[in-house]
C-alpha cells in the first residue's frame, strides 16, 4: 500500500480480491455514514485497473496507476469504476452488475479505456447494459450502430407504441440519464405511449469520444445512422436544446421520415452568431470549461447547471454537475461548445414542411425566449406554446413540466 496526498494506492494479487475489497470498504462506509450528520460523512472514490506497475524505492508508477487514477476520478463519490481488462477477468466472477460508460480518454495514454461503473447485486438502481437497464416498470436496451465517418454512436430504445425520437442535446448519457432526477422523468413519460428512441451524440456518452469531426453536420450524420440503425422509417422527432437545430436540419433533409416535429428550448443561431454579449460570455465560458471541467471539485460545471436549472433541489444540480464530469472530456467540451456556437439554421426555417410544435420557458437563461417565438414564426404553421418556468430542462415537481407533456400527447395522437 501507498500513499499519494489524499489518494491511496493499493496492490493486489488477485483482481478478484481487489475489487471484493474495494466493494467491502465503499460498503462499510455507507453503513458508517448512514448514522452520522451530512458534515461528518466520509466518501471515497475508488478506481481498479488490471495491469503492470513499477516499484521503485517504495513507489509504484506506470500505466497501470495512471489508468486507475483516472478511473477513480470518474466514480460517483462512494462508488467504483474499472477498467475493461478488469471486467473481462470477474465480470463472471462475482455478484455486481456493471456498466459501460464509454471509453475514456487517460493523459500520457495513447489509446481510450474502456470504463465500467460497479454496481453491487443489491442495488436496484444497476444492471448489465447487454440485458438492458431498467428504472421502475420500464426497461431500454442500449445498442450501437455506425456513423457514416466510421463514429461509434451508442443508442437506446425503450417503450413500445409509434416511434419517438430524441436528437441529442449538451451531454448526455445513456445510462446516467437514465437514473438522473433531472431526466428520468422525461424518459418514463415519453415512452410511456411510445418506443423512444435517443443516443450519445459522438464525443460524450457511452458513443466514441476520440473523433476527428465535431461539427453540426456530423450531428445531423449520427442522427441519420441512429434511426437507420433502430429501423424506423417514419416517426415523430423531438428536439431539446441543441437538439433542435439539429432535428429541423433533419427534417428538412427528411421530410417523408418525419411525422411530427416537437422542438423545445432550442434556438437557430449559436452563440458565437448572435450579439457581442453573447459571443463575449460564450468565449468565457470555454475558458472556464478549459481550466476546470474535469476537476472534482464542481465549481465551474456549477456555471452551466446554474444556468440549465436554476431552480433544482441540492440533489438535482450534484447530479447534473456529476453527469457533466463523467460524460465527455474537457477537450470535447470545447470542441462540442464551438460547434454549437456555429450553428445557424435560420434559412431552413421556410423549408419545414413537417407539423411542427414550438415550446420554450419564459425565463429560460440560456435559449432566449425571443429566439424560441422567432423560430416558431419562421416555421409554416408552427404552433407555439409558451411555459411558465426558470429551467432550460424542466424538473418533475413544477407545473411546466405537466403542461408540456399535455402537450405533446396532445400533439401526437
Amino acid at each position: 500500500m501507498h500513499y499519494a496526498g489524499d489518494a491511496v494506492l493499493a496492490m493486489f494479487e488477485a483482481v478478484v480480491d481487489a475489487l471484493s475489497c474495494a466493494s467491502t470498504i465503499q460498503n462499510d462506509l455507507k453503513e458508517r455514514n448512514a448514522e452520522l450528520p451530512k458534515e461528518r460523512k466520509l466518501q471515497f472514490r475508488i478506481g481498479v485497473n488490471l495491469g503492470d506497475v513499477i516499484q521503485d524505492r517504495g513507489d509504484i508508477y506506470g500505466d497501470g496507476v495512471n489508468i486507475a487514477a483516472r478511473l477513480e476520478s470518474l466514480a460517483e463519490p462512494g462508488g467504483i469504476c474499472v477498467s475493461e481488462s478488469l471486467y473481462d477477468a470477474v465480470s463472471s466472477s462475482l455478484p455486481f452488475s456493471y456498466g459501460f460508460m464509454g471509453e475514456q480518454k487517460v493523459k500520457n495514454i495513447e489509446k481510450p479505456v474502456r470504463v465500467y461503473r460497479v454496481v453491487p447485486a443489491d442495488d436496484s438502481d444497476g444492471s448489465d447494459l447487454s440485458q438492458g437497464t431498467s428504472a421502475g416498470n420500464v426497461e431500454q436496451t442500449i445498442r450501437f450502430c455506425t456513423s457514416s465517418d466510421g463514429v461509434g454512436i451508442a443508442y437506446a430504445s425503450v417503450g413500445s407504441g409509434p416511434p419517438l425520437v430524441k436528437a441529442a442535446n449538451w451531454l448526455n448519457h445513456l445510462e446516467f440519464d437514465w437514473q438522473s432526477p433531472v431526466w428520468r422523468h422525461v424518459f418514463a413519460e415519453l415512452s410511456r405511449d411510445h418506443q423512444l428512441v435517443r443516443y450519445d451524440e459522438r464525443g460524450n456518452g457511452l458513443s466514441d469520444w476520440e473523433v476527428d469531426d465535431i461539427s453540426f453536420d456530423a450531428f445531423v450524420r449520427d442522427l441519420e445512422a441512429v434511426v437507420d440503425a433502430a429501423g424506423l422509417d417514419r416517426f415523430a422527432l423531438l428536439g431539446i436544446s441543441q437538439g433542435c437545430p439539429v432535428s429541423i436540419a433533419y427534417a428538412v433533409r427528411h421530410p417523408e421520415r418525419v411525422s411530427q416535429l416537437v422542438l423545445y428550448g432550442g434556438y437557430t443561431l449559436g452563440w458565437a452568431k448572435r450579439s457581442q454579449k453573447d459571443k463575449e460570455t460564450g468565449k468565457a465560458m470555454l475558458e472556464l470549461i478549459r481550466q476546470g471541467w474535469g476537476q472534482d471539485n464542481p465549481a465551474f460545471r456549477q456555471m452551466f447547471t446554474s444556468q440549465i436549472i436554476p431552480n433544482a433541489t441540492v440533489e438535482q444540480m450534484q447530479w447534473f454537475n456529476e453527469l457533466q464530469r463523467i460524460t465527455t472530456s474537457p477537450e470535447n467540451a470545447v470542441r462540442l461548445r464551438l460547434a454549437f456556437g456555429d450553428i445557424d439554421v435560420n434559412p431552413l426555417l421556410p423549408q419545414v414542411s413537417t407539423p411542427t410544435l414550438v415550446m420554450h420557458t419564459r425565463a429560460d437563461a440560456l435559449a432566449p425566449f425571443d429566439g424560441g417565438r422567432k423560430m416558431a414564426s419562421m416555421i409554416p404553421g408552427a404552433r407555439f406554446v409558451p411555459l411558465e418556468s426558470n429551467n432550460h430542462l424542466l424538473l418533475e415537481s413544477e407545473p411546466a413540466w405537466q403542461r408540456f407533456l399535455a402537450e405533446i400527447r396532445s400533439f401526437l395522437d
